[in-house]
């Protein structure tokens, strides 16, 4: 029988947050043993002698472990062990069986039944408490362990809530698993109305481009069924209400099997890149209107030339024509002279083509830019801009001088806006040499390969660039000269940038500067 002092502890629940430990054995003399073995453990010990006692304390009080005597009256080990595993209360509580049988059949039956271990009679009492202890610091680490799944979940929970991408849980069969809010937003569907549906039955995708698209087709089927990585940058989703939503969708599978998706609601970034792209084309159209002022402000510059350039041979073609009349009111005084005749004509042809082409080097140096890049011989864009720039070379006695690399491959290029840096470059090389005592060198221009680009390179014997000009030379608005508007170069920087190109200067070792600039080959 209990000693009255041991039954009321064994109805006492542990206010001091030790272990609780039941010894469970119908004779009195082995619950004094294991009591007193286990005494000062560190643990809080409840005793009974019978099954019935021992179910009644495991369902008043929390037990760490249970040391259980099989062979007892009435309601033996065993179902005592059964009977705690069934209970969602008690099931968590480690049993230990205490036994004298040696029939390797009993523990079998008692691991069977949810025994995690075995203690033989008679008692070792080192073996008592070392087992006892191992048992109870498992269960710890259990505890410990759960405690620690519950807060990972929790955790896992809020942070799904919290984050702005749409996640979705599938299992193999491309059931829908979870949604966190952020995915029922984008999807317009509530969670409790799409778990364990089929993601291909919600129409998230059928859309035109989707329409009757089979499921092993659609980008989830690889991850979910395959245990494919798949990711689309844009996929329209459909919602539940018929909106189409931009999305880009990362499907992942799970190792457990299934798939996670993350989808990315993009309608602020298309939105952004639109006003991006319509920016950039205001940009470029802000770009070609200054561009073509600046043609126009060169044109005006080299008017004077220009007239007197036109001048010449239409002065010439009046001549002739007033020649040729003279001849044919001689006519009734012997007739004409056919092959004098035809010798004017062709001169004042020639002359007429002269101003021609004057005309329509101007023409074609200030109209409008074309739009796209157009193939060219760079060597060939180079002759006709040094030919337009003949007006400059004659007004300022500056002549021109090229030199080609033969053999260059031809360069994608916008083709009126290259020209405007290379005739800028040219003017700015003559004007810098009108003041200079050897201007008879002239400008040298030249072509080179190198680098898988064409470099091409403006060489001047004037004044130089001094140290302060050299650092607002590209700067809009900043110019040397007295009544420029400051933009040349600054213009050509851009039209050679955006050329996938660059633009720069040296000083050359003697005097004066090379301007070059770069156009990439494919």
């Amino acid at each position: 029988m209990m000693t009255p002092d041991i039954e009321i502890e064994a109805l006492t629940s542990d206010e001091n947050g030790l272990e609780n430990v039941l010894l469970v054995d119908d004779n009195p003399i082995n619950l004094q043993i294991l009591y007193k073995t286990l005494q000062n453990s560190g643990y809080k010990l409840l005793i009974a002698s019978d099954g019935e006692t021992a179910l009644k304390i495991a369902n008043e009080v929390h037990l760490s472990l249970i040391l259980l005597d099989i062979m007892m009256p009435g309601i033996d080990g065993y179902e005592v062990c059964e009977q705690l595993k069934s209970n969602p209360q008690t099931a968590n509580s480690a049993v230990i069986f205490l036994s004298a049988l040696e029939d390797s059949g009993a523990k079998v039956k008692g691991f069977a039944v949810g025994g995690v271990d075995y203690i033989s009679k008679p008692f070792q009492a080192d073996e008592v408490v070392a087992r006892v202890r191992n048992h109870i610091k498992i269960q710890r680490l259990e505890r410990q362990l759960a405690r620690r799944n519950v807060e990972l979940e929790a955790e896992n929970h809020q942070i799904l809530n919290a984050v702005s991408e749409g996640i979705i849980g599938l299992d193999q069969q491309g059931r829908i698993t979870m949604l966190n809010p952020a995915a029922t937003v984008i999807c317009g569907w509530s969670a409790a109305d799409c778990l364990d549906e089929q993601l291909s039955t919600l129409g998230l995708f059928n859309t035109s481009l989707y329409e009757q698209l089979p499921e092993h087709l659609l980008l989830p089927y690889r991850s979910y069924r395959m245990g494919q990585s798949a990711h689309s940058d844009m996929e329209i989703l459909t919602r539940r209400d018929g909106a189409q939503v931009p999305v880009s969708m990362t499907s992942t599978p799970r190792a457990e099997g299934g798939a996670v998706i993350v989808l990315r609601d993009i309608s602020d970034w298309m939105e952004s890149e639109e006003a991006l792209r319509m920016a950039r084309e205001e940009l470029e159209s802000q770009r070609q209107m200054v561009s073509h002022m600046e043609r126009l402000t060169v044109t005006g510059e080299m008017a004077a030339g220009i007239a007197h350039e036109v001048n010449q041979p239409l002065t010439a073609v009046i001549n002739y024509a007033n020649v040729a009349i003279r001849l044919l009111d001689e006519r009734g005084q012997g007739g004409v002279d056919r092959d004098k005749l035809l010798e004017l004509l062709d001169k004042l042809n020639i002359q007429a083509v002269r101003a021609s082409d004057v005309i329509q080097r101007v023409r074609s140096y200030v109209k409008e830019p074309l739009a796209g890049k157009v193939e060219v011989d760079a060597n060939e864009m180079l002759r006709k801009v040094i030919a337009l720039a003949e007006v400059d070379s004659r007004i300022n006695d500056v002549s021109v001088h090229f030199e080609s690399q033969a053999d260059l491959p031809k360069v994608d290029i916008d083709l009126v806006r290259i020209q405007q840096v290379c005739l800028n470059l040219i003017r700015n090389a003559m004007e810098s040499m009108v003041a200079v005592d050897n201007r008879q060198q002239g400008v040298l221009v030249r072509t080179e390969l190198k680098d898988k680009a064409i470099y091409i390179y403006v060489m001047d014997h004037g004044q130089g660039i001094s140290e302060e000009v050299e650092e607002g030379l590209f700067t809009p608005f900043y110019s040397t000269k007295p009544n420029g508007m400051g933009i040349g170069l600054s213009i050509c920087q851009s039209i050679v940038q955006s050329n996938g190109g660059e633009i720069g200067f040296t000083r050359n070792p003697d005097k004066g500067v090379t301007f070059y600039f770069s156009l990439p080959i494919k």
